[in-house]
């Protein structure tokens, strides 16, 4: 997988619930699919969890799966800031690992316009955390 960009979402499950990589991971296995499709997991007390190996094309994106890493963030729309912060924080690192522009840092929805997640303005949170 050549590396040129990463995509974020969220898991559009209930807070509170608990829900991490090992959850998403069983339910893409029920949907018949090779397992988690994301690269990276956000919890909501803001742990960073590893999905499928970035050297691996991603399940998360049509279109995008072999060149973006996906992110997903646990919950549907309020987001907390321990997980913005490591959304924040690896989102830095990658770019800088991988040599990932700005640019090239979307949220899904502009990705497929059929889409809304992650449910905030991804190019706004990138201004907000000094990302561009």
């Amino acid at each position: 997988m050549k590396i040129q960009g990463i995509i974020i979402h969220c898991s559009d499950s209930p807070q509170g619930r608990g829900d991490g990589a090992e959850e998403i991971h069983n339910w893409h296995l029920q949907n018949g699919w090779d397992g988690i499709g994301y690269h990276y997991v956000i919890t909501e007390e803001g742990t960073i969890e590893k999905g499928r190996p970035n050297f691996w094309n991603g399940s998360h994106t049509r279109g995008f799966n072999d060149t973006h890493l996906g992110i997903c963030l646990i919950g549907i729309d309020k987001f907390t800031e321990k997980q913005c912060q490591a959304l924040a924080n690896i989102v830095r690192n990658l770019m800088f690992t991988h040599k990932i522009s700005s640019k090239n840092v979307i949220g899904h929805y502009m990705a497929d316009s059929k889409k809304t997640c992650p449910n905030f303005n991804v190019v706004e949170f990138m201004h907000n955390y000094n990302l561009i």
